[in-house]
C-alpha cells in the first residue's frame, strides 16, 4: 500500500511524495494520521545552516507532532480505532508528515473521550515540551517579574505556565504583531516588539534591574545575545529555542559572572520515558483549563507541505501555528 509522505531533499527543499506504508514490527503500531503540526524545530531542520540529521532519510520527517487513529498494533494495549497523540522520537521509522505513521507504542498516548477538536488536542505535544523544560530546574516565580522571548506556540505555552505558577508580571517579546496580539490570552501582561523596545520595556517594568526569570524561546543569535542583559542580579534563565546556527554566538561573560546568573538549557523531552509532561499537557487541554485555539492560524493539505513550511518559516500572512489536515 502506498501513502503520501514528506521528504527533505536537501537544505531549503521539502516535498510530498508517494512511498510504501511500513508495516509495524514488534512493539510498534501503524497509525492513520488525522492532523500534524509544524514545529519551530522543523523549520530549523529544513532552513537553518545546521547540517541535516541522518533520521531525515525516513518518510514523514521532520514532523514529530501528530494525532491519529490506530490501524494496527503489535501492542495489546492498543486496538484499531484508538485515538492517539503521536510523538515519534529519533528511533521511529516515520515522522508525522505522512498518511500512516509507523512508530513504537512508547511514542503514543491514548486520548480520552472528549469534544475538543483534534487540532487543539494536537497542541499537547508542543505544550508537553515546555512543561518538561520547566520541570528540569524548577524556579519559584510567585510574585516575580518574568520574561518570555518569542511568542510562537512554545513561547505562548511558557507564558501561560509561568502566569499560572504565580508570576506577578509576564513580559513577552516577538517581532510579529500578530503573535503579540494573542499573547494576552495566554497570560502575558506586557507584550512588546522584540529588540530595543523589549529591552526598554524590561528596564521600565523592573526599575532598571532586569527580570527575575527569563525563557529564551527563539534561538536566533540576536535574541541569544540580548538575553543575558535582561536578567537581574541573581536571576535565572532557561534556554529552549533551538539555535539556527552552529557558529559561535557572542556572550557577555562579564555581565553573566558579575550578576551571578543561573542559566540552564533544555531539549529532548522524550528523555522522560513516562511521557508525563505530555500527558499533563493533554489533560490540561482536555479538561479545558487552557484554550489553545488562538494559536492555530493556518491549515494545509499534506500535498502542499512546501507551502505550509514556507508559511511557518516566513510567517507569511501572519502565520502562528501551521497545521496539516489529512
Amino acid at each position: 500500500m502506498k501513502m503520501r509522505a514528506s521528504w527533505v531533499l536537501n537544505k531549503h527543499k521539502i516535498i510530498c511524495d508517494q512511498v510504501d506504508v511500513l508495516p509495524p514490527n514488534q512493539d510498534e503500531s501503524l497509525v492513520r494520521t488525522a492532523w500534524a503540526a509544524i514545529c519551530g524545530s522543523d523549520v530549523h531542520v529544513v532552513h537553518s545552516d545546521v547540517p541535516l540529521p541522518p533520521r531525515l532519510a525516513n518518510p514523514g520527517t521532520p514532523g514529530h507532532e501528530g494525532i491519529g487513529y490506530v490501524e494496527e498494533s503489535k501492542d495489546p494495549g492498543y486496538k484499531k480505532g484508538d485515538l492517539v497523540l503521536t510523538i515519534p522520537g529519533y528511533s521511529a521509522r516515520t515522522g508525522t508528515f505522512c498518511d500512516y505513521q509507523t512508530l513504537m507504542t512508547r511514542y503514543m498516548i491514548k486520548v480520552p473521550p472528549t469534544d475538543i477538536p483534534l487540532e487543539q488536542l494536537l497542541m499537547a505535544q508542543q505544550f508537553g515540551t515546555t512543561i518538561y523544560s520547566l520541570r528540569q530546574v524548577p524556579v519559584d516565580v510567585v510574585g516575580k517579574t518574568v520574561m518570555v522571548m518569542g511568542q510562537g506556540s512554545g513561547g505562548l505555552f511558557f507564558a501561560w505556565s509561568l502566569k499560572r505558577a504565580g508570576a506577578a508580571k509576564v513580559i513577552a517579546s516577538d517581532k510579529m504583531a500578530a503573535r503579540l496580539a494573542v499573547s494576552r490570552h495566554f497570560g502575558v501582561d506586557v507584550p512588546v516588539k522584540a529588540g530595543e523596545e523589549a529591552y526598554q520595556a524590561v528596564m521600565d517594568h523592573t526599575g532598571g534591574e532586569g527580570v527575575d526569570y527569563l525563557v529564551e524561546a527563539v534561538g536566533n543569535q540576536e535574541a541569544l545575545a540580548q538575553s543575558i542583559g535582561l536578567i537581574r542580579e541573581g536571576g535565572h534563565g532557561l534556554y529552549f529555542g533551538l539555535p539556527d546556527t552552529k557558529a559561535l554566538v557572542p556572550f557577555n561573560f562579564h555581565d553573566f559572572q558579575r550578576r551571578r546568573l543561573t542559566i540552564n538549557a533544555t531539549t529532548h523531552a522524550l528523555r522522560d520515558r513516562s511521557m508525563s509532561s505530555f500527558r499533563r499537557a493533554l489533560d490540561l487541554i482536555v479538561t479545558e483549563q487552557i484554550d489553545v485555539s488562538p494559536m492555530i492560524s493556518h491549515v494545509f493539505n499534506l500535498d502542499h507541505i512546501e507551502q505550509a513550511m514556507d508559511h511557518a518559516t516566513t510567517y507569511r500572512d501572519n502565520a502562528r501555528k501551521v497545521c496539516l489536515k489529512f
